[in-house]
């Protein structure tokens, strides 16, 4: 398998992802010790700064996506990076909690900059039966730079000193410029006008393109069956030992970065995507399943049990992905790739605030009973994906008949 794509507009793309990201995996490993131990927080404002930058850039999505329309995804991306890199240095003169909201909040707007501007960058650079599989390489790319950024960062968590969480700080500041600098290798995107009437946010009024990106916000909740609620079941449920967390994210992160192109074939048209949405709702019901019956049993059963739904999870969690990606960008006009790809994103966004609160009440709180009603939600959400992209292309094929 390759990592890379063919020479062209897409590596450009995915080198660039690709060294942006080991810096990203440096501070996500590092941040939590860092405005704690350094900076001096206390959890609680960690995480209330974190819930509201959150907030931020769920709000900035779209109208992001809409800039990058109108001035060019590449100008835009270019100056969303740059400013990330200032932002990311002003890091190392945070001493308050205001300051780190303040630079989180500006973190937070560059970050959806970033990513509206990154979808039509795609959609204008990449050929449109190349777009979901480009995507699909920038994704398996995104998980060798977080890791090989997390396994970096390791230095500085062995050191626990300040002098070595600003370099790592200051790491990632320098990988933000060299993403930069590999970018303007693109050729330019030229902006699209904006219609001569009518609403600018048309996203935000495209129910069925909005309907979808509540069901697939809510599937997203799936990342924190990994992340958050199989840690926690792992611990105070089974009797696995507790290395094996960390052997279900290996499993994960291998198979993402292994399987991700592959996993894309078939979704680049929106029926195609829609049945691969609903394959991941009823695979992902099966992992919850799988996790469920290692609650209790001994550890020679239960530690097949959990691998086992890593990997059917992750399974899931590749057909989720790349269904997302057809059915955005499949359904998204030509002028306004930008704002449609913003708008997607806010449902990933919407579904990694909700998550940490339902995962955790039902499959750690509620137990085999909460496990089996998650299986049964992403079952449901993955069913109703196909009908919502089906109406979703009837009303498309109504506006070409009326204009």
């Amino acid at each position: 398998m390759r990592l890379l794509p063919e020479p062209g507009p897409a590596r450009t793309l995915a080198l660039s992802t690709l060294v942006n990201t080991v810096g990203r995996g440096t501070w996500l490993t590092v941040s939590a010790l860092f405005l704690t131990r350094s900076v001096g927080l206390t959890v609680a404002q960690v995480g209330v700064a974190l819930s509201v930058t959150a907030l931020v850039s769920l709000v900035a999505s779209t109208p992001m996506g809409y800039l990058a329309d109108r001035h060019g995804p590449r100008g835009l991306q270019l100056a969303a990076l740059v400013a990330s890199a200032v932002c990311t240095a002003a890091l190392v003169a945070v001493r308050s909690f205001a300051a780190f909201l303040v630079v989180g909040v500006l973190m937070a707007v560059a970050d959806s900059a970033t990513r509206g501007a990154r979808g039509a960058l795609i959609a204008g650079a990449v050929p449109a039966d190349q777009r979901v599989r480009t995507r699909a390489h920038l994704r398996a790319v995104t998980n060798v730079g977080i890791s090989v950024g997390a396994v970096v960062a390791g230095v500085g968590l062995a050191a626990d000193t300040r002098a070595a969480y600003v370099a790592l700080i200051l790491l990632d500041c320098v990988t933000y410029l060299v993403a930069a600098a590999i970018l303007l290798r693109l050729p330019e995107v030229p902006p699209v006008p904006a219609p001569t009437h009518g609403p600018r946010l048309i996203a935000l009024r495209d129910r069925p393109f909005l309907a979808f990106t509540v069901l697939d916000g809510l599937m997203s909740m799936h990342f924190g069956l990994l992340n958050i609620a199989l840690p926690l079941w792992i611990a105070g449920h089974t009797r696995a030992p507790h290395w094996l967390i960390s052997g279900c994210m290996l499993v994960n992160t291998v198979m993402v970065v292994l399987f991700q192109v592959r996993a894309s074939r078939g979704t680049e048209d929106l029926s195609g995507a829609g049945r691969a949405a609903r394959r991941a709702g009823a695979v992902i019901a099966v992992a919850c399943v799988l996790f469920a019956a290692s609650g209790g049993v001994p550890a020679p059963v239960a530690v097949p049990l959990l691998l086992g739904g890593a990997l059917v999870h992750v399974v899931g969690e590749l057909w989720h992905a790349a269904a997302g990606w057809g059915v955005s960008f499949g359904l998204a006009p030509a002028h306004a790739q930008g704002q449609y790809q913003g708008a997607y994103a806010m449902g990933m966004q919407l579904g990694s605030m909700v998550a940490p609160v339902v995962v955790t009440t039902l499959a750690v709180g509620w137990g085999v009973p909460g496990w089996l009603l998650l299986g049964g939600l992403f079952l449901l959400l993955g069913a109703l994906v196909p009908p919502v992209v089906r109406w979703a292309g009837r009303t498309r094929e109504e506006q070409l008949v009326a204009a």
